[in-house]
Protein backbone atom coordinates (compact mmCIF):
# COMPACT_ATOMS: atom_id res chain seq x y z
CA UNK A 1 0.00 0.00 0.00
CA UNK A 2 1.49 3.33 -0.99
CA UNK A 3 1.26 6.45 1.15
CA UNK A 4 -1.70 7.94 -0.71
CA UNK A 5 -3.65 4.70 -0.28
CA UNK A 6 -2.73 4.68 3.43
CA UNK A 7 -4.07 8.23 3.84
CA UNK A 8 -7.27 7.40 1.95
CA UNK A 9 -7.78 4.30 4.12
CA UNK A 10 -7.27 6.31 7.33
CA UNK A 11 -9.85 8.84 6.16
CA UNK A 12 -12.30 6.12 5.09
CA UNK A 13 -11.92 4.10 8.30
CA UNK A 14 -12.26 7.02 10.74
CA UNK A 15 -15.03 9.60 10.93
CA UNK A 16 -12.74 12.14 12.59
CA UNK A 17 -8.98 12.16 12.00
CA UNK A 18 -6.45 14.64 13.35
CA UNK A 19 -3.09 14.68 11.59
CA UNK A 20 -0.75 16.31 14.07
CA UNK A 21 2.79 16.52 15.38
CA UNK A 22 2.91 14.15 18.34
CA UNK A 23 -0.17 12.77 20.07
CA UNK A 24 -3.10 14.42 21.87
CA UNK A 25 -1.46 13.58 25.22
CA UNK A 26 2.07 14.52 24.09
CA UNK A 27 1.80 17.11 21.32
CA UNK A 28 5.09 18.15 19.72
CA UNK A 29 4.10 21.70 18.76
CA UNK A 30 1.85 24.42 20.09
CA UNK A 31 -0.47 24.40 17.09
CA UNK A 32 -1.04 20.65 17.42
CA UNK A 33 -1.55 21.06 21.18
CA UNK A 34 -4.24 23.73 20.75
CA UNK A 35 -6.02 21.82 18.00
CA UNK A 36 -5.99 18.51 19.89
CA UNK A 37 -7.29 20.24 23.02
CA UNK A 38 -10.21 21.75 21.10
CA UNK A 39 -11.10 18.36 19.63
CA UNK A 40 -10.73 16.62 23.00
CA UNK A 41 -13.01 19.20 24.63
CA UNK A 42 -15.77 18.15 22.22
CA UNK A 43 -15.87 14.71 23.85
CA UNK A 44 -16.22 12.74 20.62
CA UNK A 45 -14.01 9.84 19.59
CA UNK A 46 -11.35 10.61 17.02
CA UNK A 47 -8.29 9.05 15.49
CA UNK A 48 -4.97 10.78 15.21
CA UNK A 49 -1.86 10.27 13.14
CA UNK A 50 1.52 11.49 14.38
CA UNK A 51 3.16 12.94 11.27
CA UNK A 52 6.55 13.03 12.98
CA UNK A 53 6.43 9.25 13.40
CA UNK A 54 5.05 8.91 9.85
CA UNK A 55 7.34 10.98 7.61
CA UNK A 56 5.76 9.53 4.48
CA UNK A 57 2.37 10.93 5.48
CA UNK A 58 3.98 14.19 6.57
CA UNK A 59 5.43 14.53 3.06
CA UNK A 60 2.37 13.44 1.06
CA UNK A 61 -0.68 14.73 2.96
CA UNK A 62 -0.06 18.43 2.20
CA UNK A 63 -0.12 17.64 -1.53
CA UNK A 64 -3.21 15.45 -1.20
CA UNK A 65 -5.03 18.01 0.94
CA UNK A 66 -3.74 21.10 -0.84
CA UNK A 67 -3.04 22.36 2.69
CA UNK A 68 0.64 22.93 3.51
CA UNK A 69 0.74 22.79 7.30
CA UNK A 70 -0.08 20.61 10.29
CA UNK A 71 -2.24 19.97 12.19
CA UNK A 72 -5.08 19.03 9.85
CA UNK A 73 -8.53 18.02 11.09
CA UNK A 74 -10.59 15.83 8.78
CA UNK A 75 -14.27 14.93 9.27
CA UNK A 76 -16.02 12.45 6.99
CA UNK A 77 -13.03 12.48 4.64
CA UNK A 78 -13.19 16.27 4.26
CA UNK A 79 -10.54 18.70 5.43
CA UNK A 80 -11.96 21.08 8.03
CA UNK A 81 -8.76 23.05 8.56
CA UNK A 82 -5.77 23.67 10.75
CA UNK A 83 -5.21 25.20 14.15
CA UNK A 84 -6.71 28.65 13.52
CA UNK A 85 -9.86 27.35 11.86
CA UNK A 86 -10.44 24.54 14.38
CA UNK A 87 -9.87 26.70 17.47
CA UNK A 88 -12.07 29.46 16.02
CA UNK A 89 -14.83 26.93 15.31
CA UNK A 90 -14.50 25.64 18.88
CA UNK A 91 -14.69 29.16 20.33
CA UNK A 92 -17.82 29.90 18.27
CA UNK A 93 -19.47 26.65 19.36
CA UNK A 94 -19.39 25.21 15.85
CA UNK A 95 -16.89 22.37 16.32
CA UNK A 96 -18.76 20.29 18.90
CA UNK A 97 -21.99 19.95 16.87
CA UNK A 98 -20.00 19.14 13.72
CA UNK A 99 -18.09 16.33 15.44
CA UNK A 100 -21.11 15.04 17.35
CA UNK A 101 -23.29 14.94 14.25
CA UNK A 102 -20.60 13.17 12.21
CA UNK A 103 -20.00 10.62 14.97
CA UNK A 104 -23.72 9.93 15.48
CA UNK A 105 -24.30 9.48 11.75
CA UNK A 106 -21.34 7.10 11.50
CA UNK A 107 -22.67 5.04 14.43
CA UNK A 108 -26.16 4.93 12.89
CA UNK A 109 -24.71 3.83 9.56
CA UNK A 110 -22.93 0.98 11.34
CA UNK A 111 -26.09 0.05 13.25
CA UNK A 112 -24.68 1.17 16.60
CA UNK A 113 -27.34 3.78 17.31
Amino acid sequence: MDTLEKIQKQLADNTVVLYMKGSPKLPMCGFSARTAEAVLQCGQPFAYVDVIANPDIRAELPKFANWPTFPQLWVNGELIGGCDIVTEMFAKGELMPLLKDATEKAKAAKGEA
